[in-house]
């Protein structure tokens, strides 16, 4: 296995501190080479994943982000369930104030697929 292969297998989401709870300001981040597979057909599904949150007491540590969401890139989830995962993840760990999770999956046979979670 190679470093990159055993940080991917070994990743976990992380968080900072976040140093302004006072403040109620908006965090952005998009990962536009999310891959999955295709429970039925194995097929590899591509999707930008598309994250906003409000952060309470904790933000989240990008590459730790990063590796959590290339795991994704063996694993045989629909759209929905890999959405939902994500979205479940970084609610637990974040605990922020506000979060918005979007897979927006690219089309593959003739059919496009957006799923959009929001608390």
């Amino acid at each position: 296995m190679k470093y990159g292969e055993k940080a991917i297998e070994e990743a976990k989401l992380e968080v900072w501190e976040n140093k302004h709870p006072e403040n109620d300001y908006e965090v952005s981040i998009e990962f536009p080479e999310f891959t999955c597979k295709c429970p039925r057909s194995g097929y590899p599904d591509f999707a930008t994943i598309k994250i906003k949150y409000v952060p309470d007491k904790y933000v989240i540590e990008l590459k730790s982000l990063k590796l959590f969401l290339n795991k994704y890139r063996d694993r045989y989830i629909s759209h929905e369930d890999a959405t939902n995962e994500i979205f479940n993840a970084l609610k637990e760990t974040l605990k922020p104030k506000h979060l918005e999770v979007i897979g927006d999956f690219t089309p593959r046979g003739n059919v496009k697929t957006v799923i959009k979670i929001a608390f």
